[in-house]
């Protein structure tokens, strides 16, 4: 999710980043609130490139997402494509409080294991 007038920059760069990396996306979203949904297609991939590339060209979105003032998530949350790369949009300070807001309301850490902290 990124500003809206940030859109159009955030499109050029996933594609960019996808050509770096050697892969395709389908990008769609809700240009209402600057939410844009990037699909990686694996087409050719091979595996080998499919789990060491990827997560690469994901973590440059995710800068790229944050450069432009906008975050990792849009309405969905944090999930688990997105838990590795929170230190890219959180510092550790704002993820141990999270953490204790989970604790909190989750003291047996019971309601969704895994999902965003591990």
């Amino acid at each position: 999710m990124v500003p809206r007038a940030e859109l159009p920059v955030l499109l050029k760069g996933v594609k960019e980043i996808g050509a770096k990396y050697g892969f395709n996306s389908v990008c769609y979203g809700h240009a209402g609130d600057g939410n844009l949904h990037v699909n990686i297609i694996k087409e050719n991939m091979s595996d080998d490139a499919w789990n060491k590339k990827v997560p690469l060209g994901i973590k440059e979105i995710f800068e790229l997402c944050v450069k432009l003032k906008g975050t990792i998530s849009g309405e969905h949350g944090i999930g688990l494509v997105q838990k590795d790369y929170m230190p890219i949009a959180f510092n550790q300070t704002q993820i141990d409080l999270q953490k204790g807001i989970k604790k909190l309301f989750d003291p047996n850490l019971i309601l969704n294991p895994g999902k965003i902290f591990n």
